[in-house]
């Protein structure tokens, strides 16, 4: 099939003003809910204007992939793949019980629409230059590959690592999204952007909270290079 970004409105079950009352529906410890609502946004906006995705193509070869690293804090995911039909509302009471399948962190084998079993942090980004080197490898020039990591995240050298192979590959059609809430270790001279920058990748920096600033910086073209948007929002408490 042929996969759009108009597609979205038509599969949408929820409105972005739905997704707090579909979040509320996990209950249970260890849910992690700072590290979701700061992603939750994001994940509206790739979904719902961005991604060329569809609950009936997961499968596709022609799909954008896209990778949550930040995978200790699944419930925005959760939310937002319910509001676009991958998984049933449902499903969402069950959130991390023994016999339910969204997890703590989202397993592929499990969830249609994930791409990844993430939760593990500095794994993404590194599977993310792979996926792409993939794709590319293949002759599937046209899939974006999009990964939303936290700035805590990359502390972890295997980011550094993939960040600047990306740049020196030219990977193009790799997208990074980080999730700025000021929970790095050691913080970043010159912000985070730089980091990328230095390293050859296009990059933006936007209030996290913004949908219109979010939509411009996702889709700001960036011939030759890959793309990094710092989403920046509260610190994290």
């Amino acid at each position: 099939m042929t996969l759009t970004t108009a597609d979205a409105d038509t599969r949408t079950l929820y409105t972005f003003d739905d997704l707090a009352g579909l979040m509320s529906r996990m209950t249970g410890a260890d849910k992690h809910g700072p590290a979701a609502s700061s992603t939750l946004d994001v994940l509206w906006v790739l979904y719902d204007r961005v991604l060329r995705v569809a609950p009936e193509a997961v499968d596709d070869a022609a799909r954008d992939r896209f990778l949550l690293s930040k995978g200790h804090g699944p419930m925005a995911y959760y939310a937002v793949l319910a509001a676009k039909g991958f998984i049933a509302p449902e499903l969402l009471e069950g959130f991390g019980g023994y016999d339910s399948p969204l997890g703590h962190h989202p397993d592929r084998t499990l969830v249609p629409g994930v791409e990844i079993g993430s939760g593990s942090l500095g794994h993404g980004l590194p599977l993310g230059v792979g996926t792409a080197l993939g794709l590319r490898a293949q002759g599937l020039l046209d899939p974006a590959v999009w990964v939303l990591v936290g700035d805590a995240e990359l502390d972890e050298g295997s980011n550094h690592e993939a960040i600047a192979y990306a740049g020196a590959a030219g990977l193009e059609r790799l997208h990074t999204v980080v999730i700025d809430n000021q929970s790095a270790t050691h913080g970043w001279h010159g912000g985070v952007a730089s980091h990328f920058a230095a390293a050859g990748w296009s990059t933006a920096t936007v209030d996290g909270r913004d949908h219109a600033a979010l939509f411009e910086a996702f889709t700001t073209p960036h011939p030759g290079r890959p793309h990094a948007v710092v989403a920046v929002v509260e610190p994290k408490n």
